[in-house]
């Protein structure tokens, strides 16, 4: 079994987020996982020393940790995105994560979770958990079981 670089952690619950979850798992290396799984929350833990609910893009290839903002930016690079559909994502991140929280009923901000940062050892050592269950899951599941 193959594992990813790269893991997407997003709200299986959304299916919104589990459409963009699932055409984001086209992107080379990258797997995804809903963030309500248990790897997804031991790593959320040995990264930040909490559960942060908000998208996390973690790359264990180059040791860095992308949420909110800045792993919405960096998955539009990845996905070969102009520019300019980064710089509005970064830019309208918060209405975006409104919008669609409201439209999916999901009853939850994002936390306030923006930066890049570098994967910690307690992470480091989490992350081959995450992504195995990134391979094993089809988040097809979640959005049909979120719908």
């Amino acid at each position: 079994m193959s594992q990813f670089g790269a893991v997407l952690i997003y709200d299986g619950e959304c299916p919104y987020c589990s459409v963009a979850a699932r055409a984001l798992e086209q992107v080379d290396d990258i797997g995804a996982i809903s963030w309500y799984g248990d790897a997804a929350q031991t790593f959320l833990e040995a990264q930040f020393g909490a559960t942060p609910f908000a998208m996390v893009l973690a790359d264990a290839t180059t040791g860095t940790v992308y949420a909110g903002r800045a792993a919405a930016e960096e998955l539009t690079q990845r996905a070969g995105m102009p520019d300019l559909v980064g710089s509005l994502v970064r830019d309208n991140y918060e209405t975006i994560a409104t919008v669609v929280g409201l439209a999916s009923g999901r009853g939850r901000d994002p936390d306030d979770v923006h930066e890049r940062y570098d994967l910690t050892d307690e992470a480091r050592e989490a992350f081959p958990s995450l992504s195995a269950d990134a391979v094993d899951r089809d988040i097809r599941d979640d959005a049909a079981s979120a719908a």
